[in-house]
């Protein structure tokens, strides 16, 4: 009887401890390696900062093509900007000239 009262008292006294530990431990493993824990929020952040360096050539390159428009779109059009569009429609050149294709801007 004696020893039943001592193991009884040893598992009720071990009991909310024991508990406590688990639900540490659960949330604890979430917190890190679950879906959203901490080692998602790098991967969030990794590929967020690849978004922006994506979002930011394609905002330069919208800016280029904006200021390529208000040249062609002013009263009176660049004269280069039309020879070269010109040119790289046409693949024309005066004679003796050799045209070579290239990359556009």
């Amino acid at each position: 009887m004696r020893i039943r009262r001592s193991v009884t008292r040893l598992f009720g006294l071990a009991f909310i401890p024991a508990i406590t530990t688990v639900v540490v431990a659960y949330f604890g493993y979430y917190a890190v390696w679950g879906e959203r824990g901490y080692l998602a929020f790098q991967n969030v952040e990794a590929r967020l900062a690849d978004s922006q360096g994506q979002l930011g050539q394609v905002m330069e390159q919208n800016q280029r093509l904006e200021h390529r428009i208000a040249l062609l779109s002013s009263p009176t059009p660049d004269p280069d900007l039309v020879e070269e569009l010109a040119r790289t429609e046409l693949m024309d050149g005066a004679p003796g000239q050799v045209a070579v294709p290239r990359k556009p801007h």
